[in-house]
Formats: structure tokens, C-alpha cells, sequence
């Protein structure tokens, strides 16, 4: 359980609270010599057997807590916790390279995929919204987070096999994330592919970017490594025979630090078992709850309750 911050850069006000707790004393300290002019105090504490003269402490607090409410509020503070809810969102990132085309997977590794994350999406029932991209060299978003699941699997259908090569992994992983910021549900990506990054090589370790990136956005991925290096290779008939091989191990720690799974989809029965499973363990994920509203009226309530105190109890001497 953690907090996150959409204006972080309203925490800096939080350093008002000492000037508050300073400025309280030093004010409280000048009614205190202004009222000694024109009050017995000894003998008014005799008569009501009660201090006349507080420091408000009480007051200073609630004070304090209506400013920390307050400061926190227009941060735009949101509670993450992890649980287990249907209120999912997803992003389906299939790699579209022309290693894709190999058919080890039936009839071809991407067709393979195409059909069973069209099946996946048949099988989700709550309402959840669901994006697509595809993505080799550089990633493209194909269908921005809907519930409209036709529109979606026509999406699925239109993919085809990228003619340029590259595999840019960690350009997905931020594509996906990005697709899912709106959401304050649990935030979910399936991420296909059959061959390692071999893009963004302007950054020194894309992948641990991509990763952080989704770490601090919420996001859980569930990796799918297509294929096997012993499979038959794919063909296109502009180019050339061509062949990938997944990084099992970088899958693998896309997965595992961003609380997902990883899987190693060698043959159909693997594929459609992974997203069986994907299926099954996705309702547990970061949940975000929007706190400004709440914290808002707490801090209204707390203001009422301070203006009664310095109404009463609190009430300055005339």
C-alpha cells in the first residue's frame, strides 16, 4: 500500500506547517500581553478554579491537519493497495516483426496470437476496457482502451507482419503503460513477442527504463515468449528467411518485477493455457482510490469543528 501524487509539486507546501505552528505561538504570545492589561488573571483562575489562558493546542492541531488535508488534496493523491477485483483494464501488445510470420505456432506465431487474444477478449466478463498495439522497431497503437469488443477484435484481425525488422520491447512496455494512465482500476498488460529488444539502443538499458516506467505507473505485465529457436523459420517474399529468438531471462524480469508471470509459449495448447491462466490470476492487481474528494470534505468537516472551538471554548477575550 503506497501513495502516488498527479501534482507532486504541491507537496513543497508542506513546508507552511512550522511557519503555522510559529506564527501560532507568537500570535497567541501578543494576545496573552495585549489581554494582562486589562484582566486579573489570578483572580479569575481563583473564581472559575479553571485556566484562563490556554495555547489552543487543540486548535493548532486541527489547524495543522486541515493544511496537511488540504495540501494533499490539491496534490491529487491516489491510494494504491494490492487486491483482488473483476475492475481490470488491459493493453495486448503482439509483436508484429517478421519473425512473427515462422510457423512453429499454427499457422503462423502471429496468427497464433491474433486468435487467442481475440478469444481472451471474448472471455472477459466484467467491464472492463481493453487496448491493442503492435509493435517491432517501434510500437503503434492500434485501438485505444475500449468495451467495445467487435471494434476491438476487428483491430486483432488487421494486424499483419511488419515489413522492417527490430524488436523494441521496452517502447511497448511505455506505449502500454501509457494507454492505461486514465485508469484507476488495475492496469494489466499482455505483452506477446517472439524475439528479443534490439531497439532503443540510443537509451544505455531500455528495458530497465521500460520497467521503472511501469512500476511507477501500476502497471502488472504478463510476458508470452513465442516460439522456439528450433521452430521452422518465417518468409517473406520482399526479404528473406528470417528467425528470432526470445530473451527468456529479460521476459522473465519484465514479468517478475512488475508482478505479472512470465510464459514460454512453445506450441498453440501453451499459448491458449497461458492466457487461461492470465485470465484466472489477473483479478488480483494495484487498485487506485482517488482521495482528493474525501480528503476535501474531511478538511471541510475539520474547519466547522475549528470555528466552533474559537466560537467557544477557544473564544478570544474581548
Amino acid at each position: 500500500m503506497y501513495l502516488t501524487f498527479e501534482n507532486p509539486e504541491y507537496l513543497w507546501y508542506m513546508l507552511s506547517i512550522p511557519l503555522l505552528i510559529v506564527s501560532h505561538y507568537a500570535f497567541l504570545k501578543y494576545n496573552r500581553r495585549k489581554a494582562m492589561r486589562f484582566a486579573n488573571f489570578e483572580a479569575l483562575k481563583k473564581v472559575t478554579n479553571q485556566k484562563i489562558m490556554t495555547k489552543n493546542n487543540s486548535v493548532l492541531l486541527i489547524r495543522m491537519i486541515i493544511l496537511f488535508t488540504l495540501i494533499l488534496a490539491i496534490a491529487q493523491t491516489t491510494l494504491w493497495y494490492e487486491g483482488y477485483t473483476n475492475e481490470n483494464d488491459f493493453v495486448i501488445a503482439i509483436d508484429s516483426s517478421s519473425s512473427m510470420t515462422a510457423s512453429d505456432l499454427q499457422p503462423t506465431r502471429l496468427e497464433a496470437a491474433k486468435e487467442y487474444s481475440k478469444q481472451f477478449i471474448d472471455r472477459i466478463q466484467s467491464d472492463s476496457e481493453i487496448g491493442l498495439i503492435t509493435f517491432s522497431g517501434a510500437s503503434f497503437i492500434e485501438r485505444v482502451p475500449t468495451r467495445n469488443k467487435a471494434f476491438l477484435k476487428n483491430s486483432v484481425n488487421d494486424i499483419e507482419a511488419a515489413h522492417v525488422g527490430g524488436t523494441n520491447i521496452a517502447d511497448a512496455i511505455v506505449t502500454s503503460t501509457n494507454l492505461l494512465l486514465p485508469s484507476e482500476r488495475g492496469r494489466t498488460i499482455i505483452l506477446l513477442t517472439d524475439g528479443s529488444n534490439t531497439a532503443s539502443y540510443f537509451i544505455k538499458d531500455p528495458i530497465t527504463e521500460g520497467i521503472k516506467y511501469a512500476q511507477n505507473n501500476n502497471a502488472k505485465i504478463y510476458t508470452i515468449g513465442l516460439g522456439s529457436d528450433t521452430g521452422p523459420i518465417g518468409y517473406l517474399p520482399e526479404y528473406y528467411n528470417i528467425s528470432a529468438v526470445y530473451d527468456e531471462n529479460t521476459l522473465f524480469r519484465i514479468a517478475n518485477e512488475t508482478g505479472g508471470k512470465y510464459y514460454d509459449a512453445k506450441n498453440n495448447a501453451e499459448l491458449q493455457a497461458a492466457f487461461n491462466e492470465i485470465l484466472e490470476s489477473s483479478n488480483k492487481a494495484y487498485i487506485g482510490i482517488e482521495l482528493g474528494p474525501g480528503l476535501l470534505i474531511f478538511a471541510l468537516a475539520l474547519i466547522f469543528l475549528e470555528w466552533g472551538l474559537i466560537s467557544t471554548r477557544f473564544r478570544a477575550l474581548p
